[in-house]
Protein backbone atom coordinates (compact mmCIF):
# COMPACT_ATOMS: atom_id res chain seq x y z
CA UNK A 1 0.00 0.00 0.00
CA UNK A 2 1.70 3.68 -0.97
CA UNK A 3 1.56 6.04 1.95
CA UNK A 4 -0.85 7.68 0.14
CA UNK A 5 -3.48 5.27 -0.19
CA UNK A 6 -2.16 4.88 3.89
CA UNK A 7 -3.46 8.88 3.77
CA UNK A 8 -6.79 7.54 2.31
CA UNK A 9 -7.93 4.84 4.48
CA UNK A 10 -7.17 7.04 7.44
CA UNK A 11 -9.33 9.66 6.51
CA UNK A 12 -12.03 7.17 5.21
CA UNK A 13 -15.19 6.09 7.19
CA UNK A 14 -16.51 2.49 6.71
CA UNK A 15 -18.05 2.42 3.39
CA UNK A 16 -21.67 0.38 4.05
CA UNK A 17 -22.20 -2.69 1.69
CA UNK A 18 -25.53 -2.06 -0.31
CA UNK A 19 -27.68 -5.04 -0.58
CA UNK A 20 -25.60 -7.31 2.00
CA UNK A 21 -27.54 -7.60 4.93
CA UNK A 22 -24.86 -6.91 7.70
CA UNK A 23 -22.27 -8.09 6.05
CA UNK A 24 -18.79 -5.66 6.48
CA UNK A 25 -17.48 -3.55 4.37
CA UNK A 26 -13.05 -3.74 4.08
CA UNK A 27 -10.87 -2.60 1.58
CA UNK A 28 -10.13 -6.01 -0.24
CA UNK A 29 -13.64 -6.03 -0.90
CA UNK A 30 -14.92 -3.46 -3.24
CA UNK A 31 -18.00 -1.96 -2.45
CA UNK A 32 -20.32 0.67 -3.97
CA UNK A 33 -20.32 4.24 -2.90
CA UNK A 34 -23.19 5.62 -1.37
CA UNK A 35 -25.05 8.97 -3.02
CA UNK A 36 -23.47 11.64 -1.41
CA UNK A 37 -26.10 14.04 -2.45
CA UNK A 38 -24.02 16.42 -4.41
CA UNK A 39 -24.09 17.65 -7.98
CA UNK A 40 -21.39 16.66 -10.50
CA UNK A 41 -19.09 19.89 -10.13
CA UNK A 42 -18.32 21.05 -14.12
CA UNK A 43 -16.63 23.68 -15.74
CA UNK A 44 -20.04 25.45 -15.83
CA UNK A 45 -19.80 24.88 -12.24
CA UNK A 46 -16.57 26.64 -11.88
CA UNK A 47 -17.31 29.43 -14.29
CA UNK A 48 -20.11 29.95 -11.80
CA UNK A 49 -18.09 30.15 -8.60
CA UNK A 50 -15.64 32.42 -10.27
CA UNK A 51 -18.59 34.92 -11.68
CA UNK A 52 -20.07 34.60 -8.24
CA UNK A 53 -16.74 35.47 -6.72
CA UNK A 54 -17.10 31.92 -4.29
CA UNK A 55 -13.48 30.38 -3.65
CA UNK A 56 -12.86 28.06 -5.48
CA UNK A 57 -10.91 24.88 -3.57
CA UNK A 58 -8.92 21.83 -5.74
CA UNK A 59 -6.89 19.22 -3.64
CA UNK A 60 -4.30 16.74 -5.02
CA UNK A 61 -5.55 12.88 -5.06
CA UNK A 62 -3.35 9.98 -6.07
CA UNK A 63 -5.35 7.25 -5.54
CA UNK A 64 -9.03 5.78 -5.08
CA UNK A 65 -8.51 6.45 -1.19
CA UNK A 66 -7.40 9.87 -1.28
CA UNK A 67 -9.78 10.97 -4.38
CA UNK A 68 -12.46 9.28 -1.93
CA UNK A 69 -11.79 11.49 0.56
CA UNK A 70 -11.42 14.51 -1.19
CA UNK A 71 -14.50 14.22 -3.11
CA UNK A 72 -16.55 13.20 0.54
CA UNK A 73 -14.47 16.73 1.80
CA UNK A 74 -16.56 18.68 -1.22
CA UNK A 75 -13.04 19.70 -3.12
CA UNK A 76 -14.92 21.34 -6.10
CA UNK A 77 -11.58 20.00 -8.35
CA UNK A 78 -8.92 17.41 -7.37
CA UNK A 79 -5.85 17.37 -9.25
CA UNK A 80 -3.57 14.32 -9.75
CA UNK A 81 -0.63 16.34 -9.78
CA UNK A 82 2.78 14.87 -11.08
CA UNK A 83 3.64 16.11 -7.60
CA UNK A 84 3.02 12.21 -7.30
CA UNK A 85 6.10 11.36 -8.51
CA UNK A 86 7.88 12.82 -5.22
CA UNK A 87 5.06 12.56 -2.22
CA UNK A 88 4.00 8.97 -3.36
CA UNK A 89 6.40 7.03 -5.58
CA UNK A 90 9.60 9.00 -4.18
CA UNK A 91 11.49 9.92 -7.03
CA UNK A 92 13.52 13.09 -6.22
CA UNK A 93 12.00 15.69 -8.84
CA UNK A 94 8.73 15.30 -10.91
CA UNK A 95 10.80 15.12 -14.22
CA UNK A 96 10.95 11.37 -13.50
CA UNK A 97 7.52 10.65 -13.75
CA UNK A 98 5.88 9.13 -17.11
CA UNK A 99 2.55 9.37 -19.11
CA UNK A 100 1.99 5.64 -18.13
CA UNK A 101 2.49 6.51 -14.20
CA UNK A 102 0.33 9.45 -14.80
CA UNK A 103 -2.64 8.09 -17.00
CA UNK A 104 -2.58 4.89 -14.19
CA UNK A 105 -2.97 6.87 -11.45
CA UNK A 106 -5.32 9.15 -12.74
CA UNK A 107 -7.45 6.17 -13.51
CA UNK A 108 -7.49 5.24 -9.68
CA UNK A 109 -8.67 8.70 -8.66
CA UNK A 110 -11.32 8.63 -11.43
CA UNK A 111 -13.04 5.83 -9.91
CA UNK A 112 -13.07 7.40 -6.46
CA UNK A 113 -14.05 11.40 -8.03
CA UNK A 114 -18.09 11.18 -8.02
CA UNK A 115 -19.03 14.91 -8.05
CA UNK A 116 -15.23 16.69 -8.00
CA UNK A 117 -14.25 18.10 -10.93
CA UNK A 118 -11.61 15.84 -12.09
CA UNK A 119 -8.09 17.44 -13.37
CA UNK A 120 -4.84 15.32 -13.91
CA UNK A 121 -1.25 16.66 -14.85
CA UNK A 122 0.50 16.18 -18.55
CA UNK A 123 3.91 14.87 -17.16
CA UNK A 124 7.38 16.51 -18.08
CA UNK A 125 8.40 15.54 -21.85
CA UNK A 126 4.56 14.70 -22.92
CA UNK A 127 3.54 17.80 -24.56
CA UNK A 128 7.41 20.34 -25.29
CA UNK A 129 7.85 18.71 -28.10
CA UNK A 130 5.44 19.64 -30.56
CA UNK A 131 1.51 20.26 -31.37
CA UNK A 132 0.65 16.58 -32.27
CA UNK A 133 2.62 15.07 -29.35
CA UNK A 134 0.82 17.42 -27.33
CA UNK A 135 -2.16 16.60 -28.41
CA UNK A 136 -2.51 13.01 -28.77
CA UNK A 137 -0.93 12.93 -24.97
CA UNK A 138 -4.11 14.86 -23.99
CA UNK A 139 -6.16 12.64 -25.74
CA UNK A 140 -5.16 10.10 -23.96
CA UNK A 141 -5.31 11.46 -20.87
CA UNK A 142 -8.77 11.80 -21.17
CA UNK A 143 -9.92 8.67 -22.80
CA UNK A 144 -7.56 6.17 -20.16
CA UNK A 145 -6.90 8.21 -17.46
CA UNK A 146 -10.55 9.57 -17.52
CA UNK A 147 -9.22 13.03 -16.72
CA UNK A 148 -11.93 15.69 -17.65
CA UNK A 149 -8.87 18.25 -18.06
CA UNK A 150 -5.63 18.45 -18.40
CA UNK A 151 -2.72 20.91 -16.84
CA UNK A 152 0.15 21.97 -18.10
CA UNK A 153 3.11 24.11 -17.09
CA UNK A 154 3.83 26.81 -19.57
CA UNK A 155 4.07 30.16 -20.46
CA UNK A 156 3.33 31.78 -23.72
CA UNK A 157 5.50 29.58 -25.76
CA UNK A 158 3.16 27.12 -25.20
CA UNK A 159 0.35 29.23 -26.28
CA UNK A 160 0.13 27.12 -29.69
CA UNK A 161 -0.03 23.45 -28.06
CA UNK A 162 -3.04 24.95 -25.65
CA UNK A 163 -4.86 26.33 -28.56
CA UNK A 164 -4.31 23.05 -30.27
CA UNK A 165 -5.70 21.05 -27.45
CA UNK A 166 -8.17 23.36 -26.19
CA UNK A 167 -9.44 24.50 -29.41
CA UNK A 168 -8.28 21.86 -32.04
CA UNK A 169 -9.30 18.99 -30.26
CA UNK A 170 -11.76 20.48 -27.55
CA UNK A 171 -10.18 19.21 -24.10
CA UNK A 172 -10.07 21.84 -21.18
CA UNK A 173 -7.02 22.56 -20.15
CA UNK A 174 -5.67 24.86 -17.19
CA UNK A 175 -2.57 26.29 -17.15
CA UNK A 176 0.48 26.74 -15.23
CA UNK A 177 2.48 29.49 -14.34
CA UNK A 178 5.03 31.14 -11.91
CA UNK A 179 7.31 28.32 -9.98
CA UNK A 180 7.10 25.17 -12.33
CA UNK A 181 8.33 22.19 -10.98
CA UNK A 182 8.91 20.20 -14.26
CA UNK A 183 11.42 22.73 -15.15
CA UNK A 184 12.84 24.04 -11.79
CA UNK A 185 16.25 23.37 -12.90
CA UNK A 186 15.97 26.37 -15.53
CA UNK A 187 14.32 28.46 -12.95
CA UNK A 188 17.43 28.27 -10.45
CA UNK A 189 16.08 25.57 -8.19
CA UNK A 190 12.27 25.52 -6.35
CA UNK A 191 12.81 29.98 -5.92
CA UNK A 192 9.61 31.91 -5.68
CA UNK A 193 8.90 33.65 -9.14
CA UNK A 194 8.22 37.57 -9.81
CA UNK A 195 9.83 39.34 -7.33
CA UNK A 196 11.44 41.71 -9.98
CA UNK A 197 9.46 44.15 -11.75
CA UNK A 198 10.13 42.58 -15.11
CA UNK A 199 9.94 39.11 -13.90
CA UNK A 200 6.20 39.60 -12.70
CA UNK A 201 5.77 41.43 -16.22
CA UNK A 202 6.68 38.63 -17.74
CA UNK A 203 4.15 36.32 -15.71
CA UNK A 204 1.34 38.77 -16.40
CA UNK A 205 2.18 38.13 -20.08
CA UNK A 206 2.40 34.52 -19.69
CA UNK A 207 -1.33 34.39 -17.82
CA UNK A 208 -2.72 36.49 -20.86
CA UNK A 209 -1.63 34.68 -23.17
CA UNK A 210 -2.80 31.41 -22.04
CA UNK A 211 -5.94 32.77 -21.44
CA UNK A 212 -6.41 34.00 -25.06
CA UNK A 213 -4.94 30.26 -25.84
CA UNK A 214 -8.17 28.73 -24.36
CA UNK A 215 -6.88 27.73 -20.69
CA UNK A 216 -10.42 27.76 -18.76
CA UNK A 217 -7.77 28.55 -15.22
CA UNK A 218 -5.14 28.96 -14.52
CA UNK A 219 -2.87 28.21 -11.46
CA UNK A 220 -0.48 30.64 -10.15
CA UNK A 221 2.63 29.16 -8.04
CA UNK A 222 5.23 30.64 -5.63
CA UNK A 223 4.71 34.47 -6.33
CA UNK A 224 4.35 37.54 -4.22
CA UNK A 225 0.97 38.10 -3.16
CA UNK A 226 0.67 41.58 -5.27
CA UNK A 227 1.64 39.74 -8.60
CA UNK A 228 -1.02 36.93 -8.24
CA UNK A 229 -3.95 40.44 -7.38
CA UNK A 230 -2.71 41.83 -10.68
CA UNK A 231 -2.93 38.50 -12.81
CA UNK A 232 -6.47 38.02 -10.99
CA UNK A 233 -7.63 40.99 -11.75
CA UNK A 234 -6.26 41.30 -15.47
CA UNK A 235 -7.61 37.78 -16.16
CA UNK A 236 -11.09 36.58 -17.10
CA UNK A 237 -10.83 32.85 -15.63
CA UNK A 238 -10.06 31.82 -12.59
CA UNK A 239 -6.96 31.35 -11.04
CA UNK A 240 -5.81 28.67 -8.35
CA UNK A 241 -3.16 29.82 -5.90
CA UNK A 242 -0.82 27.53 -4.05
CA UNK A 243 1.72 29.98 -2.45
CA UNK A 244 0.35 33.16 -3.83
CA UNK A 245 -1.09 34.32 -1.48
CA UNK A 246 -5.24 35.26 -1.16
CA UNK A 247 -6.26 37.41 -3.50
CA UNK A 248 -7.11 34.39 -6.06
CA UNK A 249 -9.99 32.58 -7.30
CA UNK A 250 -9.19 29.97 -5.87
CA UNK A 251 -6.62 27.57 -3.41
CA UNK A 252 -4.97 24.27 -4.18
CA UNK A 253 -2.23 22.23 -1.56
CA UNK A 254 -0.49 18.92 -2.06
CA UNK A 255 -2.69 16.85 0.25
CA UNK A 256 0.92 15.12 1.73
CA UNK A 257 2.16 18.18 2.68
CA UNK A 258 -1.29 19.61 4.01
CA UNK A 259 -1.72 16.19 6.30
CA UNK A 260 1.99 15.97 7.52
CA UNK A 261 2.58 12.75 5.02
CA UNK A 262 5.49 14.09 3.64
CA UNK A 263 8.89 13.46 5.56
CA UNK A 264 11.82 15.45 3.14
CA UNK A 265 10.20 19.42 3.71
CA UNK A 266 6.93 21.26 4.26
CA UNK A 267 6.61 24.34 1.63
CA UNK A 268 6.38 27.32 3.16
CA UNK A 269 2.71 28.26 1.71
CA UNK A 270 1.69 24.99 3.17
CA UNK A 271 -0.77 24.97 6.22
CA UNK A 272 -1.27 21.98 8.12
CA UNK A 273 -4.17 20.75 8.69
CA UNK A 274 -2.83 17.24 10.14
CA UNK A 275 0.04 16.01 11.38
CA UNK A 276 -0.66 11.92 10.12
CA UNK A 277 2.85 10.82 9.37
CA UNK A 278 3.98 10.63 13.16
CA UNK A 279 0.10 9.05 13.62
CA UNK A 280 1.03 6.39 11.28
CA UNK A 281 4.58 5.81 11.90
CA UNK A 282 2.55 4.71 15.92
CA UNK A 283 0.30 2.83 14.71
CA UNK A 284 2.46 0.56 12.50
CA UNK A 285 4.38 0.69 15.24
CA UNK A 286 1.48 -0.32 17.68
CA UNK A 287 0.84 -3.83 15.28
CA UNK A 288 4.41 -4.73 15.45
CA UNK A 289 4.01 -4.76 19.13
CA UNK A 290 1.09 -6.60 19.15
CA UNK A 291 2.21 -9.13 16.62
CA UNK A 292 5.43 -10.19 18.21
CA UNK A 293 3.55 -9.77 21.70
CA UNK A 294 1.05 -12.31 20.53
CA UNK A 295 -2.27 -9.67 21.11
CA UNK A 296 -3.14 -9.76 17.72
CA UNK A 297 -5.28 -11.47 16.20
CA UNK A 298 -7.32 -11.65 19.03
CA UNK A 299 -9.30 -15.35 19.30
CA UNK A 300 -13.25 -14.68 19.18
CA UNK A 301 -12.52 -10.58 17.85
CA UNK A 302 -10.04 -11.04 14.38
CA UNK A 303 -10.98 -14.88 13.71
CA UNK A 304 -13.60 -17.25 12.13
CA UNK A 305 -15.20 -19.77 13.50
CA UNK A 306 -16.72 -23.06 12.45
CA UNK A 307 -19.82 -24.66 12.97
CA UNK A 308 -20.30 -26.53 15.99
CA UNK A 309 -20.66 -29.61 14.38
CA UNK A 310 -18.24 -29.24 11.60
CA UNK A 311 -15.59 -27.82 14.26
CA UNK A 312 -16.40 -31.11 16.16
CA UNK A 313 -15.47 -33.37 13.00
CA UNK A 314 -12.84 -31.19 11.96
CA UNK A 315 -10.59 -31.37 15.26
CA UNK A 316 -11.57 -35.48 15.26
CA UNK A 317 -9.83 -35.44 11.58
CA UNK A 318 -6.97 -33.45 12.40
CA UNK A 319 -6.73 -35.60 15.59
CA UNK A 320 -6.88 -39.07 14.19
CA UNK A 321 -5.27 -38.26 10.42
CA UNK A 322 -2.25 -36.01 12.00
CA UNK A 323 -2.41 -36.53 15.60
CA UNK A 324 -2.92 -32.66 16.27
CA UNK A 325 -4.53 -31.32 18.86
CA UNK A 326 -6.55 -28.14 17.77
CA UNK A 327 -6.28 -25.22 20.17
CA UNK A 328 -9.87 -23.48 21.49
CA UNK A 329 -10.63 -21.65 18.41
CA UNK A 330 -12.90 -19.02 17.82
CA UNK A 331 -15.47 -19.90 20.57
CA UNK A 332 -14.94 -23.58 20.57
CA UNK A 333 -18.02 -23.82 17.93
CA UNK A 334 -19.75 -21.11 20.21
CA UNK A 335 -20.19 -18.68 17.12
CA UNK A 336 -21.17 -19.34 13.67
CA UNK A 337 -19.29 -16.18 11.54
CA UNK A 338 -21.10 -14.96 8.79
CA UNK A 339 -18.06 -12.26 7.77
CA UNK A 340 -16.74 -12.77 4.32
CA UNK A 341 -13.73 -14.31 3.85
CA UNK A 342 -10.99 -11.32 2.54
CA UNK A 343 -8.96 -11.69 -0.75
CA UNK A 344 -5.53 -12.14 -0.58
CA UNK A 345 -3.06 -9.26 -0.36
Amino acid sequence: MTFCAAVGHKLLQRIPTVGRGSARAYSARPTTLPDEGRAKVTIRTIKKLYTDQQPITMMTAYDYPTSVACDRAGVDMVLVGDSLAMVALGHNDTSEITMDDMIHHSKAVARGSRSSFLVTDLPFGAYQSDETTAVNNAIRMIKEGRAEAIKLEAGRRAAPKIDAIANGAGIPVVGHIGLTPQTAVALGGFRVQGKSVASAQALVADALALQEAGCFAIVLEAMPSLVAEAVTRLLRIPTIGIGAGPATSGQVLVLSDMVGMFDRFTPKFCRSFADLGPRMVTAVGEYNEAVRAGTFPAEGTHTYAMPAAAEERWRTYVQKEFGLELGPGSGSGTRVSTDPVPQSI
